[in-house]
């Protein structure tokens, strides 16, 4: 069953919400009219607390985006999404990215078929190989044993597990981890001239096995790596994610070293999957099943919450509300954590990727926005570069800020300052500073009228500026598989409310379409390829 064609703009929740919308919310003052607005909005799950009261809403307001959610047939969707149902429906796939993580229990069918038993069994073979390589029973061609890993994929094969590896650095085993994406050939070469080719596995995670970047950085790899030894050896030290058995085995990786990929994972929503293959190298098989573990919990409270107590539907709601009704283009999203620094460029694909469309379900051109630009950086290094436009800026920017109540290493004194500045800021975005509180504060340092009258306008802070607090007792692969869980099922209910297929990515083709015809156009001695004069002439340049 696929999803329905419902534009949201014939809802009356959407025409209650635009006419609300109209209406000035003060959070100061929401919170004085309150004092229960924190229990009113604030959910938790277990060890994640979501506090949502410093959002500009009030019980209308959330009331109308629950109608929303109900007069959107979410339910139905959810039900879809976790079935098997192809609500990929131009590319003529389920989603199924969350049965990669189910328990027996929980299984999904695609084309009739249980793909439980599939799933464990690459999981089990994934496990498997990465006990041996972290005990040292798998050996390189050279018979030691790995001290380094090395993923060679690009999009959703490079950006989710790098960021899970980054954000598991704790947890991680004797084997170092890199990651090679970008086809910039100075990327790959800086990566190799640390590496050793005698103690250094390599991943490659493509599932057509013909990815330019990929493929193309792969084929450098392998050049290096036969500088010191054999093609016979490349069965050794090389390893792939992929369904192209023959490619794989031209390439000269041996068939037991393949690993499978599904036509119903997207590329974005795979490291979960085997592609996920560096990170359970990485961290262990133990902690990455914790991962998944976390992931399926989540699963479990977006598919059985009632929409008023289920986080993603709630986030997914607000960033609805601040995009099509308050005007908000961007979201930030701000780790209090360096573990993840990665995580907003991973989001930004997750997001961007998904519910960047213009189209609706029925192949209607959309009189609405869809997707949200998402960026980021961690707390408290963002606090100097661009809290300045949010605190004082003219651009509504909802941010997301995620903090951890216990630090992995126990430094107490660091963590209770880092925090500080996590529960500060987002009073501080939320209070601001008036004109008479500047006043005052000026005053009493010493300055004449003359001078607090010249700089007291550069010292206010409006405020009321929107904030959500998720608040996470200890960043371990478990609370970690909890929480990217979250944001994809909240990408989903976006793109199911916002009428759009969120699992296709055409938008990525064309430009890889037409990059064919200027290599072609760059190696020949002319260009051949109509072009338009600004491209003509930029080759020219390249060229000259």
């Amino acid at each position: 069953m696929s999803l329905q064609s419902l534009p949201p703009v014939n809802f009356k929740s959407w025409k209650e919400l635009e006419s609300l919308s109209k209406h000035k919310f003060e959070l100061n003052a929401l919170f004085n009219a309150n004092p229960k607005r924190f229990q009113e909005f604030s959910i938790q799950n277990e060890d994640i607390l979501v506090d949502f009261s410093k959002n500009l809403i009030d019980e209308e307001v959330f009331s109308q985006l629950l109608k929303l959610a109900e007069e959107a047939d979410l339910k139905k969707s959810i039900k879809s999404y976790f079935e098997g149902d192809k609500i990929n429906e131009t590319e003529g796939r389920a989603v199924l990215h969350t049965a990669l993580r189910s328990s027996e229990n929980n299984s999904a069918t695609v084309d009739g078929k249980e793909v439980y038993t599939d799933v464990q069994s690459v999981l089990t073979k994934m496990k498997t190989f990465a006990d041996q390589v972290n005990s040292g029973e798998r050996k390189s061609y050279a018979g030691k044993k790995f001290t380094d890993v090395v993923n060679i994929g690009i999009g959703g094969s490079d950006l989710g597990p790098q960021m899970i590896v980054d954000a598991l650095a704790y947890y991680q085993e004797d084997i170092k981890p890199h990651f090679i994406s970008n086809v910039d050939g100075d990327h790959v070469l800086e990566t190799l001239k640390h590496l050793n080719p005698e103690t250094t596995l390599f991943l490659i995670v493509s599932k057509s096995f013909s990815t330019q970047e990929t493929l193309t950085n792969a084929n450098t790899v392998r050049d290096w790596f036969l500088k010191s030894a054999t093609q016979a050896d490349v069965k050794d030290n090389f390893v792939a994610v992929s369904t192209n058995i023959s490619a794989v085995e031209d390439f000269g990786i041996d068939t037991e070293n393949i690993f499978p990929m599904y036509d119903w994972v997207g590329g974005r929503f795979s490291l979960w999957s085997a592609a996920g293959l560096s990170i359970a190298v990485s961290v262990g098989s133990g902690n990455f099943q914790d991962l998944l573990d976390g992931a399926e919990d989540m699963d479990q409270h977006f598919k059985t919450s009632e929409f008023e107590h289920n986080i993603p539907v709630v986030l997914a709601l607000l960033g609805i509300w601040y995009n099509n009704f308050l005007g908000a283009e961007s979201e930030a999203i701000i780790p209090y954590t360096q573990y993840l620094q990665k995580l907003a460029p991973y989001l930004q694909q997750a997001s961007m990727e998904s519910n960047g469309k213009s189209v609706d379900r029925a192949g209607n051109k959309v009189n609405y926005q869809t997707g949200t630009i998402v960026w980021g950086e961690p707390g408290t290094n963002s606090q100097h570069a661009f809290f300045q436009l949010i605190h004082q800026g003219t651009k509504l920017i909802p941010s997301d800020f995620i903090g951890f109540k216990k630090s992995l290493h126990g430094n107490s004194k660091h963590h209770d300052i880092l925090m500080a500045n996590y529960f500060a800021q987002t009073e501080a975005l939320m209070k601001g500073k008036s004109e008479d509180e500047v006043h005052a504060e000026l005053e009493n340092q010493g300055l004449s009228p003359e001078e607090i009258q010249n700089l007291l306008p550069f010292k206010v802070f409006e405020g009321n500026k929107p904030t959500t607090s998720l608040l996470i007792d200890t960043l371990t692969p478990k609370s970690l598989g909890k929480l990217v869980s979250m944001y994809e099922h909240k990408i989903f209910v976006q793109g199911v409310i916002w009428n759009i297929f969120s699992y296709d990515q055409w938008g990525v083709e064309l430009g890889k379409q037409l990059a064919e015809n200027t290599l072609r156009d760059i190696q020949s001695d002319t260009i051949e390829n109509q072009h338009d004069s600004s491209t003509t002439e930029l080759l020219n340049y390249y060229k000259s």
